[in-house]
């Protein structure tokens, strides 16, 4: 039986926005991140990001993300 019977799909929510002159690609299930000068670029880095992760790691550390909503909030610091 080769790698491919056994593997498991797994839907991840990602984040991207440019910062500066990069864009950057943050998976929201579990703590990668990576960027690129374009978003595709960013997505393709955070795709191999996810690959080496998913290798070491157990697809049950994966916290399930459903309707993710964006909030702006203002901080004051000194």
């Amino acid at each position: 039986m080769n790698k491919a019977t056994n593997m498991r799909k797994i839907d991840l929510k990602i984040a991207i926005w440019k910062e500066g002159k990069y864009y950057v690609a943050q998976c929201l299930n579990v703590d990668i991140s990576s960027f690129g000068k374009t978003k595709k670029e960013a997505l393709e880095n955070l795709d191999e990001a996810l690959a080496l992760y998913f290798e070491d790691a157990k697809a049950e550390k994966v916290s399930k993300i459903e309707k993710p909503e964006l909030v702006n909030i203002s901080l004051k610091y000194a």
